[in-house]
């Protein structure tokens, strides 16, 4: 079986992993703050708070910037539905808006139709690790004195000319999931300029202390810590860590191998009436978190035939990302709700296999198989 996804693991990363739990301090420590340095320093920010996923990074940071009851957030529909949950979480509102037809990014003119009184914040997703449009969502939150935050989940390494996607908003999150370009299994990062909001994160996501456990058994003096404010836990471990840190050595190397992959499927694909490739805006960089391909017409019929040709013939795909906004408790809130782009998107897209060590044999495996079940 060819697999839709697969992490990059080596002996290295293996024994990174292995020193760690050998030191005796597997909890939140050195190895913690090692990888937030190198996160921070690689996409150009001051401050980086490594917490258990994505999601818990993004719900810490609308706590953090004061985003709750009463406040809404425009957020596109088409994406993973951590993007909607999280807002949710922090006790605000979703407002879905939808996408552009061509990068599948959130539409900056369907957010600014969106805008209410209750509006506090814009989340732009970087969707499998394409840029959304930063500049134009940026302008429109200066426009009306909103704040903009980046779920970068997909989207480490992603750039708009010279300047790294997690840069560009008051804060942005990333993931660190198996199916990412660098993985820790499990984790998640927030990225901020903002020192008040980093110190906030890092209390939040450990119970509200004052100080670190590490902090605490480090220090050469007695220090005791207080619980000013009621928080989670929402840690990273150093063993997980410690495989992130590892991993980031060779990110460069990683994002080359997908970026190559994808332009051997996009050379491939290209000339096919039936298919549409992924589009990359000039002066952008793509991660390829995932290889998102669309087949148009039919209303997601195409789409689910090819899916189970392959299936057949041993390749593993999945369907394009989700329409939240038609999830049982988005469609309980929004019942009338409709999202055109979003939606026909949703049906017409096929996620193909890839990952950094994918092999030419197995990629034109799959390429061979889906011009056939194309006929």
């Amino acid at each position: 079986m060819i697999p839709v996804a697969k992490p990059h693991i080596t002996a290295g990363d293996a024994k990174a992993v292995s020193a760690v739990v050998l030191s005796g301090w597997i909890i939140q420590g050195p190895k913690v703050e090692e990888f937030e340095k190198r996160v921070a320093g690689y996409v150009g920010v001051r401050y980086a708070v490594a917490t258990s996923s994505a999601t818990t990074a993004m719900h810490l940071g609308f706590i953090a910037c004061g985003i709750g009851k009463g406040d809404e957030v425009i957020v596109p529909s088409m994406s993973f539905i951590a993007s909607p949950n999280s807002i949710v979480h922090a006790g605000a509102t979703p407002v879905f808006a939808d996408i552009n037809e061509r990068t599948y990014n959130v539409d900056p003119e369907d957010v600014e139709r969106n805008i209410t009184k209750k509006t506090k914040a814009i989340l732009a997703v970087h969707q499998i690790g394409l840029p959304a449009d930063m500049e134009a969502l940026t302008r429109i939150a200066k426009k009306y004195d909103l704040m903009v935050f980046e779920d970068a989940a997909c989207g480490l390494g992603a750039k708009i000319g010279n300047a790294y996607v997690g840069s560009f908003g008051t804060w942005s999150a990333f993931s660190f999931h198996p199916r990412k370009t660098v993985t820790t299994g499990e984790g998640g990062i927030l990225v901020t300029n903002n020192q008040e909001i980093a110190e906030k994160v890092r209390m939040l996501r450990q119970h509200g202390a004052s100080v670190s456990v590490y902090s605490r058994h480090t220090d050469k003096g007695i220090v005791r810590e207080s619980y000013p404010i009621i928080g989670y836990n929402f840690r990273m471990s150093d063993i997980h860590a410690a495989l992130g840190i590892s991993q980031f050595r060779r990110i460069n190397s990683l994002l080359k191998s997908r970026q190559n992959l994808a332009k051997r499927y996009d050379e491939a694909l290209s000339g096919q009436p039936n298919i549409i490739i992924p589009y990359v805006p000039p002066g952008y960089t793509h991660t390829y978190q995932s290889y998102m391909i669309r087949l148009p017409g039919s209303g997601g019929k195409i789409r689910n035939k090819v899916m189970q040709h392959l299936l057949k013939h041993g390749i593993a795909t999945r369907a394009g990302v989700m329409s939240a906004h038609l999830e049982k408790p988005y469609k309980t809130m929004y019942p009338n709700l409709r999202l055109p782009v979003t939606e026909r998107v949703s049906r017409e897209t096929l996620i193909l296999p890839l990952y950094a060590q994918m092999r030419q044999k197995e990629q034109d495996c799959v390429i061979d198989q889906l011009k056939k079940a194309l006929g």
